[in-house]
């Protein structure tokens, strides 16, 4: 093979990872690649973020990576960061409904509820939204269909209650959308396969999920089902970045366009230098995407696919300032209560380390599908309402010592129905007209950190089998 070089757009997670391991198989492979990593900021990592400040870790952006997903963990240990693996606690979580907080049911599955006696207890819901729910167990299962939004596929298996109060605070919380708009297959193809195969959801999932461990005796014993780093997460960053191979790393460079010029790509950037490559992976949000290739026509959707803002509050209080303190560690809002946070974390009890022993940090979320101007509020106006609607729930008789406010504008990219076939579609005309373009991230095919470490994944596999 003679000498090629590649280029990769973008300093997040992926891109980060698309040239860890690019430059890894270059080595191990004794392949003559030359790797290059483009980033606009001043910093890689994109939206992971880890300040310290007073004895305290505090996550600016995701504060956790699903432990079951396997990507990330492979990573951690690669750049040797697995003694700083810790878990999160697995104390009681509540939702906020019909005017006051609810311990989560028991056996909920991404609020699916897999034991009816907890269900039947719970105050989440009234007996009418019990006795709709049950009907799962005798509704037959849907014709099938290509994609329909979750909201849809809920509603109908389990009632408005349920989804209103304990599947969409879950789902909103993680996708940061509305899941009457957000693709079932791009998201959740498992539970649309259960319907199909067993009719119900609720035996579906009975019979097919792993049995949990038994509950630990002692509360906060328990471990969680995600994972972080003792040292923040931002620290995963740091190490990979640490590995890459000197001068491969050009930051504060905004990419303005990529062009085909005979069997090489070009790749202009906003301060007038140019760069060429043999092959090129964009791990960009789909807006940048769509810019740089702005003159092929297939990446129009991308033109019209949303992104939702949220903005997150940590706050560090002494613990005795919390009067009515509740013994969990978290809750999420439902869509229908008068709150503008969406959630809280407990951060001291959820990942204990996090703080000084005689403090507490909270961390609120706000910027609902239907409320993102909330995001676009003062850091004294987040604030205040953060504190108003914590005091509905709790009794906080002092003000935060400090407060740290973070904006992720356009951040959360929206899967909506369809999403599956409109990326197919993308990716098939992208490989016939631009062979050697390769797109990864989270706009794509997978949020979270293992998504995005899964796609950098392939992407290095796509871009070496393009090279050959």
């Amino acid at each position: 093979m003679d000498q090629r070089k590649v280029i990769i757009i973008g300093g997040g997670i992926t891109g980060l990872a698309t040239a860890y391991y690019l430059q890894k198989e270059a080595k191990v492979k004794q392949l003559p690649i030359e790797v290059k990593l483009i980033e606009a900021s001043g910093r890689l990592g994109g939206v992971i973020r880890t300040e310290k400040r007073d004895g305290f870790i505090i996550e600016r952006g995701p504060d956790s990576i699903i432990a079951r997903k396997k990507s990330a963990m492979r990573l951690i240990e690669e750049v040797g960061l697995q003694d700083k693996i810790i878990s999160n606690t697995a104390g009681r979580s509540y939702i906020y409904a019909r005017g006051r907080l609810h311990t989560m049911p028991e056996g909920s599955f991404m609020g699916i509820p897999t034991k009816v006696t907890p269900f039947a207890l719970s105050g989440l819901f009234s007996s009418l939204g019990k006795l709709r729910a049950a009907g799962d167990f005798i509704l037959p299962k849907d014709a099938p269909k290509a994609d329909q939004s979750l909201g849809a596929f809920f509603r109908r298996r389990l009632g408005d209650e349920v989804v209103d109060n304990l599947i969409d605070p879950l789902l909103s919380g993680i996708y940061a959308g509305d899941i009457d708009e957000l693709s079932l297959m791009a998201l959740f193809p498992n539970f649309y396969e259960i319907e199909q195969k067993h009719r119900s959801l609720v035996i579906g999932l009975n019979k097919s999920m792993p049995k949990p461990p038994k509950t630990a005796k002692k509360p906060g014993s328990k471990k969680g089902m995600f994972i972080s780093l003792s040292t923040g997460l931002e620290e995963l960053v740091h190490q990979v970045e640490k590995r890459l191979d000197e001068g491969s790393v050009l930051k504060e460079r905004a990419v303005k366009k990529v062009e085909k010029t005979g069997e090489v790509y070009k790749v202009h950037l906003e301060s007038g230098e140019l760069e060429t490559a043999d092959s090129v992976v964009i791990a960009t949000d789909h807006f940048h995407a769509q810019h740089m290739l702005s003159e092929y026509p297939f990446m129009e959707p991308f033109k019209h696919m949303p992104a939702n803002s949220v903005a997150n509050v940590a706050m560090a209080f002494p613990k005795s300032a919390i009067e009515k303190d509740i013994d969990g560690t978290g809750f999420l809002v439902s869509r229908n209560s008068d709150f503008r946070i969406t959630a809280c974390t407990w951060t001291h009890k959820k990942w204990p380390g996090t703080s000084p022993d005689d403090m507490a940090l909270l961390r609120c979320y706000v910027g609902k599908p239907d409320d993102q101007e909330a995001v676009n509020l003062s850091d004294d106006e987040i604030i205040e309402l953060v504190l108003r609607d914590l005091n509905k729930t709790m009794n906080i008789t002092a003000k935060p010592e400090f407060t740290v406010v973070t904006r992720w504008s356009k951040a959360m990219p929206q899967y909506t129905v369809g999403h599956l076939e409109r990326i197919a579609k993308v990716k098939s005309e992208l490989e016939k007209e631009l062979p050697g373009i390769c797109l990864a991230g989270g706009s794509f095919e997978g949020v979270g950190i293992p998504g995005c470490i899964d796609q950098a994944e392939a992407a290095v596999a796509k871009v070496l089998e393009y090279l050959k």
